[in-house]
Protein backbone atom coordinates (compact mmCIF):
# COMPACT_ATOMS: atom_id res chain seq x y z
CA UNK A 1 0.00 0.00 0.00
CA UNK A 2 1.39 3.41 -0.91
CA UNK A 3 1.92 5.92 1.83
CA UNK A 4 -0.23 9.05 1.86
CA UNK A 5 1.27 12.28 0.56
CA UNK A 6 3.24 14.20 3.15
CA UNK A 7 1.98 17.59 4.21
CA UNK A 8 5.50 18.83 4.80
CA UNK A 9 7.75 20.66 2.32
CA UNK A 10 10.94 18.98 1.22
CA UNK A 11 14.24 20.00 -0.30
CA UNK A 12 13.74 22.21 -3.31
CA UNK A 13 15.71 22.47 -6.51
CA UNK A 14 18.42 25.06 -6.88
CA UNK A 15 17.36 28.44 -8.16
CA UNK A 16 18.86 29.46 -11.50
CA UNK A 17 22.13 31.37 -11.64
CA UNK A 18 25.70 30.26 -11.26
CA UNK A 19 25.97 31.74 -7.79
CA UNK A 20 23.52 29.16 -6.35
CA UNK A 21 24.83 26.07 -4.70
CA UNK A 22 24.54 23.00 -6.91
CA UNK A 23 24.28 20.50 -4.08
CA UNK A 24 22.67 20.34 -0.66
CA UNK A 25 26.03 19.93 1.07
CA UNK A 26 26.37 21.38 4.56
CA UNK A 27 27.04 25.10 4.58
CA UNK A 28 30.40 26.17 6.05
CA UNK A 29 30.12 27.31 9.66
CA UNK A 30 31.53 30.70 8.67
CA UNK A 31 28.69 31.22 6.17
CA UNK A 32 26.08 30.30 8.76
CA UNK A 33 27.70 32.61 11.32
CA UNK A 34 27.98 35.59 8.95
CA UNK A 35 24.42 35.17 7.76
CA UNK A 36 23.12 34.90 11.33
CA UNK A 37 25.10 38.01 12.32
CA UNK A 38 22.89 40.12 10.08
CA UNK A 39 19.94 39.38 12.36
CA UNK A 40 21.59 41.28 15.17
CA UNK A 41 20.77 44.43 13.18
CA UNK A 42 17.39 43.34 11.82
CA UNK A 43 16.28 42.18 15.25
CA UNK A 44 17.57 45.34 16.89
CA UNK A 45 15.79 47.66 14.48
CA UNK A 46 12.56 45.69 14.79
CA UNK A 47 12.79 45.61 18.60
CA UNK A 48 13.98 48.95 19.95
CA UNK A 49 11.70 51.34 18.01
CA UNK A 50 8.80 48.95 18.51
CA UNK A 51 9.49 48.93 22.24
CA UNK A 52 10.24 52.56 23.04
CA UNK A 53 9.29 54.81 20.12
CA UNK A 54 5.61 55.29 20.99
CA UNK A 55 6.58 55.64 24.67
CA UNK A 56 9.30 58.16 23.70
CA UNK A 57 6.73 60.21 21.81
CA UNK A 58 3.97 60.11 24.42
CA UNK A 59 5.99 60.30 27.65
CA UNK A 60 9.03 62.41 26.67
CA UNK A 61 7.95 64.61 23.76
CA UNK A 62 4.33 65.25 24.78
CA UNK A 63 2.85 63.80 21.59
CA UNK A 64 -0.68 62.42 21.95
CA UNK A 65 -1.21 58.67 21.75
CA UNK A 66 -3.19 58.98 18.51
CA UNK A 67 -0.50 61.14 16.90
CA UNK A 68 2.22 58.75 18.04
CA UNK A 69 0.35 55.83 16.53
CA UNK A 70 -0.15 57.82 13.32
CA UNK A 71 3.60 58.47 13.05
CA UNK A 72 4.42 54.78 13.30
CA UNK A 73 1.63 53.89 10.90
CA UNK A 74 2.66 56.45 8.26
CA UNK A 75 6.27 55.30 8.39
CA UNK A 76 5.21 51.70 7.98
CA UNK A 77 2.80 52.52 5.15
CA UNK A 78 5.75 54.04 3.34
CA UNK A 79 7.72 50.89 4.10
CA UNK A 80 4.96 48.69 2.66
CA UNK A 81 4.84 50.84 -0.48
CA UNK A 82 8.59 50.82 -1.05
CA UNK A 83 9.25 47.14 -0.27
CA UNK A 84 7.96 45.69 -3.58
CA UNK A 85 10.09 48.21 -5.47
CA UNK A 86 13.18 47.27 -3.46
CA UNK A 87 12.37 43.58 -4.04
CA UNK A 88 12.32 44.13 -7.79
CA UNK A 89 15.50 46.20 -7.56
CA UNK A 90 17.16 43.35 -5.67
CA UNK A 91 16.32 40.85 -8.43
CA UNK A 92 17.52 43.21 -11.14
CA UNK A 93 20.75 43.92 -9.27
CA UNK A 94 21.30 40.16 -9.04
CA UNK A 95 20.69 39.79 -12.78
CA UNK A 96 23.03 42.65 -13.71
CA UNK A 97 25.88 42.09 -11.23
CA UNK A 98 25.55 38.49 -10.05
CA UNK A 99 25.02 39.49 -6.41
CA UNK A 100 22.50 41.22 -4.14
CA UNK A 101 25.27 42.86 -2.12
CA UNK A 102 24.92 46.41 -3.53
CA UNK A 103 21.53 47.29 -2.00
CA UNK A 104 22.56 45.62 1.26
CA UNK A 105 25.61 47.88 1.57
CA UNK A 106 23.49 50.99 0.94
CA UNK A 107 21.28 49.93 3.83
CA UNK A 108 24.34 49.26 5.99
CA UNK A 109 25.53 52.85 5.52
CA UNK A 110 22.21 54.67 5.86
CA UNK A 111 20.41 52.82 8.65
CA UNK A 112 22.80 53.60 11.55
CA UNK A 113 22.76 57.33 10.69
CA UNK A 114 18.99 57.63 10.43
CA UNK A 115 18.50 55.47 13.52
CA UNK A 116 20.37 58.04 15.62
CA UNK A 117 18.35 60.85 14.06
CA UNK A 118 15.11 59.19 15.22
CA UNK A 119 16.08 59.79 18.85
CA UNK A 120 17.89 63.14 18.37
CA UNK A 121 14.93 65.51 18.71
CA UNK A 122 16.35 68.84 19.99
CA UNK A 123 15.03 69.93 23.40
CA UNK A 124 12.41 72.62 23.34
CA UNK A 125 10.64 71.66 20.13
CA UNK A 126 6.87 71.72 20.22
CA UNK A 127 5.13 68.32 20.19
CA UNK A 128 4.08 68.89 16.56
CA UNK A 129 7.62 69.74 15.44
CA UNK A 130 9.06 66.83 17.42
CA UNK A 131 6.55 64.45 15.85
CA UNK A 132 7.50 65.67 12.36
CA UNK A 133 11.21 65.20 13.10
CA UNK A 134 10.66 61.62 14.27
CA UNK A 135 8.41 60.80 11.30
CA UNK A 136 10.96 61.96 8.70
CA UNK A 137 13.83 60.12 10.41
CA UNK A 138 11.74 56.96 10.84
CA UNK A 139 10.72 56.95 7.16
CA UNK A 140 14.35 57.28 6.09
CA UNK A 141 15.47 54.56 8.50
CA UNK A 142 12.74 52.21 7.31
CA UNK A 143 13.85 52.71 3.69
CA UNK A 144 17.49 51.90 4.44
CA UNK A 145 16.39 48.92 6.54
CA UNK A 146 14.45 47.49 3.60
CA UNK A 147 17.47 47.94 1.32
CA UNK A 148 19.26 45.41 3.52
CA UNK A 149 16.40 43.24 4.77
CA UNK A 150 14.79 42.28 1.48
CA UNK A 151 17.94 40.90 -0.21
CA UNK A 152 18.91 39.36 3.14
CA UNK A 153 15.80 37.20 3.45
CA UNK A 154 16.19 36.13 -0.20
CA UNK A 155 19.63 34.61 0.43
CA UNK A 156 18.70 31.25 2.06
CA UNK A 157 17.10 30.07 -1.19
CA UNK A 158 20.41 30.83 -2.94
CA UNK A 159 22.84 29.63 -0.29
CA UNK A 160 21.51 26.05 -0.05
CA UNK A 161 18.96 23.67 -1.59
CA UNK A 162 18.80 21.43 1.48
CA UNK A 163 15.48 21.19 3.31
CA UNK A 164 17.09 20.51 6.70
CA UNK A 165 20.10 22.69 5.91
CA UNK A 166 17.77 25.66 5.55
CA UNK A 167 16.31 24.86 8.95
CA UNK A 168 19.86 24.81 10.36
CA UNK A 169 20.69 28.15 8.72
CA UNK A 170 17.50 29.83 9.91
CA UNK A 171 17.74 28.32 13.41
CA UNK A 172 21.03 30.11 13.98
CA UNK A 173 19.54 33.26 12.52
CA UNK A 174 16.72 33.06 15.08
CA UNK A 175 19.23 32.41 17.88
CA UNK A 176 20.99 35.67 16.99
CA UNK A 177 17.61 37.35 16.53
CA UNK A 178 16.62 36.45 20.07
CA UNK A 179 19.99 37.70 21.34
CA UNK A 180 19.25 40.96 19.52
CA UNK A 181 15.86 41.23 21.19
CA UNK A 182 17.53 40.78 24.58
CA UNK A 183 20.44 43.07 23.81
CA UNK A 184 18.34 45.90 22.39
CA UNK A 185 15.10 45.30 24.28
CA UNK A 186 16.70 45.02 27.70
CA UNK A 187 19.96 46.90 27.17
CA UNK A 188 18.44 49.87 25.35
CA UNK A 189 16.14 50.95 28.18
CA UNK A 190 18.97 50.35 30.67
CA UNK A 191 21.17 52.84 28.81
CA UNK A 192 18.27 55.29 28.55
CA UNK A 193 17.62 55.09 32.27
CA UNK A 194 21.21 56.12 33.11
CA UNK A 195 19.91 59.68 32.86
CA UNK A 196 16.64 59.73 34.83
CA UNK A 197 16.64 63.53 35.07
CA UNK A 198 17.37 64.02 31.36
CA UNK A 199 15.48 61.36 29.40
CA UNK A 200 16.21 62.98 26.02
CA UNK A 201 19.95 62.60 26.60
CA UNK A 202 19.35 59.00 27.66
CA UNK A 203 17.46 58.24 24.44
CA UNK A 204 20.23 59.83 22.35
CA UNK A 205 22.99 57.81 24.01
CA UNK A 206 20.88 54.66 23.64
CA UNK A 207 20.48 55.35 19.92
CA UNK A 208 24.20 55.98 19.35
CA UNK A 209 25.22 52.72 21.02
CA UNK A 210 22.51 50.78 19.21
CA UNK A 211 23.47 52.31 15.84
CA UNK A 212 27.07 51.20 16.30
CA UNK A 213 26.02 47.60 16.87
CA UNK A 214 23.57 47.76 13.96
CA UNK A 215 26.22 49.08 11.57
CA UNK A 216 28.74 46.33 12.33
CA UNK A 217 26.05 43.66 12.03
CA UNK A 218 24.87 44.95 8.66
CA UNK A 219 28.36 44.94 7.19
CA UNK A 220 28.99 41.37 8.34
CA UNK A 221 25.60 40.20 7.04
CA UNK A 222 26.24 41.83 3.65
CA UNK A 223 29.42 39.82 3.19
CA UNK A 224 27.53 36.52 2.86
CA UNK A 225 25.70 37.46 -0.35
CA UNK A 226 26.95 35.06 -3.07
CA UNK A 227 28.76 36.47 -6.07
CA UNK A 228 28.27 34.91 -9.47
CA UNK A 229 28.05 35.57 -13.16
CA UNK A 230 25.44 38.19 -14.14
CA UNK A 231 22.39 36.61 -15.81
CA UNK A 232 20.84 39.80 -17.20
CA UNK A 233 18.11 39.43 -19.77
CA UNK A 234 16.00 41.90 -21.69
CA UNK A 235 13.62 42.16 -18.74
CA UNK A 236 16.43 43.31 -16.46
CA UNK A 237 16.53 46.73 -18.06
CA UNK A 238 13.10 47.78 -16.84
CA UNK A 239 12.91 51.00 -14.88
CA UNK A 240 13.73 50.64 -11.21
CA UNK A 241 10.69 52.68 -10.15
CA UNK A 242 7.49 51.64 -11.89
CA UNK A 243 4.21 49.85 -11.38
CA UNK A 244 5.94 46.73 -12.72
CA UNK A 245 7.16 45.90 -9.23
CA UNK A 246 3.65 45.99 -7.76
CA UNK A 247 2.34 43.84 -10.61
CA UNK A 248 5.13 41.35 -9.93
CA UNK A 249 4.25 41.32 -6.25
CA UNK A 250 0.59 40.70 -7.00
CA UNK A 251 1.63 38.00 -9.44
CA UNK A 252 3.57 35.99 -6.86
CA UNK A 253 0.61 36.26 -4.48
CA UNK A 254 -1.70 35.04 -7.25
CA UNK A 255 0.60 32.23 -8.40
CA UNK A 256 1.71 30.77 -5.07
CA UNK A 257 -1.02 29.51 -2.75
CA UNK A 258 1.55 28.31 -0.15
CA UNK A 259 3.03 31.81 -0.09
CA UNK A 260 -0.38 33.40 0.52
CA UNK A 261 -1.10 31.10 3.44
CA UNK A 262 2.36 31.47 4.97
CA UNK A 263 2.36 35.25 4.60
CA UNK A 264 -1.11 35.64 6.12
CA UNK A 265 -0.08 33.52 9.10
CA UNK A 266 3.16 35.42 9.60
CA UNK A 267 1.39 38.79 9.34
CA UNK A 268 -1.20 37.88 11.96
CA UNK A 269 1.48 36.61 14.30
CA UNK A 270 3.57 39.71 13.61
CA UNK A 271 0.58 41.82 14.60
CA UNK A 272 0.22 39.84 17.84
CA UNK A 273 3.90 40.04 18.78
CA UNK A 274 4.14 43.67 17.62
CA UNK A 275 1.25 44.57 19.89
CA UNK A 276 2.94 42.87 22.83
CA UNK A 277 6.30 44.45 22.03
CA UNK A 278 4.83 47.95 21.87
CA UNK A 279 2.89 47.32 25.08
CA UNK A 280 5.76 45.88 27.15
CA UNK A 281 7.02 49.24 28.39
CA UNK A 282 3.49 50.30 29.31
CA UNK A 283 2.91 47.02 31.16
CA UNK A 284 6.12 47.55 33.13
CA UNK A 285 5.28 51.16 34.01
CA UNK A 286 1.54 51.02 34.68
CA UNK A 287 0.65 47.38 35.44
CA UNK A 288 3.79 46.29 37.29
CA UNK A 289 4.34 49.89 38.52
CA UNK A 290 8.07 49.84 37.74
CA UNK A 291 9.45 51.33 34.50
CA UNK A 292 12.67 49.31 34.86
CA UNK A 293 10.69 46.06 34.95
CA UNK A 294 10.72 46.07 31.14
CA UNK A 295 14.25 44.63 31.37
CA UNK A 296 13.01 41.74 33.50
CA UNK A 297 10.19 41.14 31.02
CA UNK A 298 12.66 40.87 28.16
CA UNK A 299 15.01 38.55 30.03
CA UNK A 300 12.01 36.33 30.81
CA UNK A 301 11.08 36.34 27.13
CA UNK A 302 14.50 35.79 25.58
CA UNK A 303 16.22 33.31 27.89
CA UNK A 304 13.68 30.56 27.01
CA UNK A 305 13.81 31.54 23.33
CA UNK A 306 17.58 31.02 23.27
CA UNK A 307 17.24 27.65 24.95
CA UNK A 308 14.39 26.42 22.76
CA UNK A 309 15.54 27.51 19.29
CA UNK A 310 17.66 24.33 18.87
CA UNK A 311 14.80 22.30 20.35
CA UNK A 312 12.41 23.52 17.66
CA UNK A 313 14.96 22.58 15.01
CA UNK A 314 15.18 19.07 16.50
CA UNK A 315 11.38 18.78 16.47
CA UNK A 316 11.17 20.05 12.87
CA UNK A 317 13.78 17.56 11.64
CA UNK A 318 11.63 14.75 13.00
CA UNK A 319 8.06 15.96 12.53
CA UNK A 320 8.30 18.57 9.78
CA UNK A 321 8.20 22.34 9.67
CA UNK A 322 4.46 22.86 9.37
CA UNK A 323 3.56 20.64 12.31
CA UNK A 324 6.29 22.25 14.41
CA UNK A 325 5.06 25.73 13.47
CA UNK A 326 1.56 24.76 14.56
CA UNK A 327 2.77 23.40 17.92
CA UNK A 328 4.78 26.56 18.65
CA UNK A 329 1.78 28.74 17.79
CA UNK A 330 -0.49 26.77 20.11
CA UNK A 331 1.99 27.13 22.98
CA UNK A 332 2.13 30.89 22.41
CA UNK A 333 -1.67 31.01 22.37
CA UNK A 334 -1.86 29.28 25.77
CA UNK A 335 0.64 31.78 27.20
CA UNK A 336 -1.34 34.81 26.02
CA UNK A 337 -4.57 33.39 27.43
CA UNK A 338 -2.86 32.97 30.80
CA UNK A 339 -1.70 36.61 30.70
CA UNK A 340 -5.32 37.79 30.73
CA UNK A 341 -5.16 37.15 34.47
CA UNK A 342 -3.06 40.30 34.96
CA UNK A 343 -6.28 42.27 34.49
CA UNK A 344 -7.43 41.12 37.94
CA UNK A 345 -4.15 40.04 39.57
CA UNK A 346 -1.29 42.26 38.39
CA UNK A 347 2.09 41.06 39.58
CA UNK A 348 5.41 39.52 38.70
CA UNK A 349 3.76 36.12 38.19
CA UNK A 350 3.25 37.18 34.56
CA UNK A 351 6.94 36.41 33.98
CA UNK A 352 5.97 32.71 33.86
CA UNK A 353 3.60 32.98 30.88
CA UNK A 354 5.99 35.46 29.24
CA UNK A 355 8.73 32.83 29.48
CA UNK A 356 6.44 30.24 27.87
CA UNK A 357 5.67 32.73 25.10
CA UNK A 358 9.40 33.25 24.62
CA UNK A 359 10.00 29.54 24.20
CA UNK A 360 7.21 29.39 21.61
CA UNK A 361 8.40 32.54 19.85
CA UNK A 362 11.64 30.87 18.80
CA UNK A 363 9.66 28.24 16.89
CA UNK A 364 7.25 30.81 15.46
CA UNK A 365 10.21 32.64 13.94
CA UNK A 366 12.36 29.72 12.79
CA UNK A 367 9.69 27.69 11.00
CA UNK A 368 8.17 30.31 8.66
CA UNK A 369 11.63 31.66 7.84
CA UNK A 370 12.74 28.14 6.92
CA UNK A 371 9.53 27.54 4.94
CA UNK A 372 9.89 30.75 2.89
CA UNK A 373 12.95 29.59 0.87
CA UNK A 374 11.11 26.31 0.19
CA UNK A 375 8.28 28.36 -1.32
CA UNK A 376 10.77 30.42 -3.37
CA UNK A 377 12.51 27.31 -4.67
CA UNK A 378 9.26 25.55 -5.51
CA UNK A 379 8.10 28.62 -7.43
CA UNK A 380 11.31 28.77 -9.45
CA UNK A 381 11.04 25.08 -10.30
CA UNK A 382 7.40 25.21 -11.36
CA UNK A 383 7.49 28.50 -13.32
CA UNK A 384 10.87 28.02 -14.99
CA UNK A 385 11.64 31.74 -14.51
CA UNK A 386 15.22 32.23 -15.79
CA UNK A 387 15.95 34.97 -13.25
CA UNK A 388 13.96 33.71 -10.30
CA UNK A 389 11.62 35.85 -8.17
CA UNK A 390 13.26 35.57 -4.75
CA UNK A 391 13.60 39.35 -4.48
CA UNK A 392 9.94 39.85 -5.33
CA UNK A 393 8.95 37.26 -2.74
CA UNK A 394 11.25 38.98 -0.25
CA UNK A 395 9.74 42.40 -0.97
CA UNK A 396 6.17 41.19 -0.51
CA UNK A 397 7.14 39.21 2.59
CA UNK A 398 8.88 42.21 4.18
CA UNK A 399 5.93 44.46 3.31
CA UNK A 400 3.57 42.01 5.00
CA UNK A 401 5.81 41.59 8.03
CA UNK A 402 6.19 45.37 8.32
CA UNK A 403 2.45 45.90 8.04
CA UNK A 404 1.79 43.35 10.77
CA UNK A 405 4.29 44.87 13.19
CA UNK A 406 3.13 48.41 12.39
CA UNK A 407 -0.49 47.54 13.02
CA UNK A 408 0.58 46.23 16.42
CA UNK A 409 1.83 49.68 17.43
CA UNK A 410 -1.20 51.32 15.80
CA UNK A 411 -3.59 49.02 17.65
CA UNK A 412 -1.92 49.83 20.95
CA UNK A 413 -2.15 53.57 20.23
CA UNK A 414 -5.86 53.21 19.47
CA UNK A 415 -6.40 51.25 22.70
CA UNK A 416 -4.53 53.91 24.70
CA UNK A 417 -6.57 56.70 23.12
CA UNK A 418 -9.88 54.88 23.58
CA UNK A 419 -9.20 54.12 27.25
CA UNK A 420 -8.13 57.65 28.20
CA UNK A 421 -4.35 57.32 28.42
CA UNK A 422 -2.73 60.62 29.50
CA UNK A 423 0.43 61.66 27.61
CA UNK A 424 3.19 63.67 29.30
CA UNK A 425 6.53 65.35 28.68
CA UNK A 426 9.87 64.33 30.16
CA UNK A 427 10.19 64.53 33.98
CA UNK A 428 6.44 65.11 34.47
CA UNK A 429 4.58 62.40 36.41
CA UNK A 430 0.92 61.66 35.73
CA UNK A 431 -1.61 59.19 37.10
CA UNK A 432 -3.35 57.00 34.55
CA UNK A 433 -7.07 56.16 34.85
CA UNK A 434 -7.99 52.56 35.64
CA UNK A 435 -9.52 52.16 32.19
CA UNK A 436 -6.16 52.92 30.56
CA UNK A 437 -4.36 50.38 32.74
CA UNK A 438 -6.97 47.75 31.89
CA UNK A 439 -6.59 48.56 28.20
CA UNK A 440 -2.83 48.05 28.44
CA UNK A 441 -3.33 44.67 30.11
CA UNK A 442 -5.81 43.49 27.45
CA UNK A 443 -3.58 44.72 24.63
CA UNK A 444 -0.81 42.51 26.03
CA UNK A 445 -2.96 39.41 26.46
CA UNK A 446 -6.47 39.03 25.01
CA UNK A 447 -5.89 40.78 21.70
CA UNK A 448 -2.74 38.74 20.87
CA UNK A 449 -4.59 35.56 21.82
CA UNK A 450 -7.37 36.31 19.33
CA UNK A 451 -4.81 37.04 16.62
CA UNK A 452 -3.03 33.76 17.29
CA UNK A 453 -6.31 31.89 16.86
CA UNK A 454 -6.78 33.55 13.48
CA UNK A 455 -3.21 32.66 12.45
CA UNK A 456 -3.80 28.99 13.18
CA UNK A 457 -6.76 29.10 10.80
CA UNK A 458 -4.69 30.61 7.96
CA UNK A 459 -1.87 28.13 8.54
CA UNK A 460 -4.28 25.34 7.59
CA UNK A 461 -4.15 26.73 4.05
CA UNK A 462 -0.45 25.94 3.62
CA UNK A 463 -0.59 22.89 1.36
CA UNK A 464 2.90 22.71 -0.14
CA UNK A 465 3.67 19.07 0.54
CA UNK A 466 6.96 17.24 0.35
CA UNK A 467 5.78 15.18 -2.59
CA UNK A 468 4.71 18.33 -4.44
CA UNK A 469 8.16 19.85 -4.11
CA UNK A 470 9.88 16.64 -5.15
CA UNK A 471 7.68 16.38 -8.24
CA UNK A 472 8.56 19.96 -9.20
CA UNK A 473 12.23 19.19 -8.71
CA UNK A 474 11.91 16.22 -11.03
CA UNK A 475 10.30 18.33 -13.73
CA UNK A 476 13.08 20.91 -13.51
CA UNK A 477 15.95 18.39 -13.46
Amino acid sequence: MSSPPSSEPAAVPSLPGSQRAETAAALPASTVARYAAGSLATGGFATLPGLVLVYYLTDSLGVTALAAGLIVTLAKIWDVLIDPIIGGLSDRTLARTGTRRGPMLIGAIGLPITFVLMFSVPPGLSPAAAATWVLIAFVAAATFFSMFQIPYISLPAELTDGYKERTRLLTWRVVVLTVAILLFGAGGPEIRDLFPTNPLLGYLLMAIVAAGVIGVSLWIGSSVAPRGIPIATASSGRRALSLTHYREGLRVLRDSQPFRALLATFMLQGLATGLMLAGAQYVATWVLREQGAVTILFVSLIAPALLFAPVWRWIADRFGKVRTFRIASLVFLVATIALIGMLMWPGMWILGPVAVAGAAYAGMQTMPMAMLPDVMGHDAATTGDPEGRAGVFGGVWTAGETAGMALGSTTLALVLAATGYIESVASVTVTQPATAVSGIALAFSLFPALLMLASLATLRGYRLGENDVEAAAGRRA
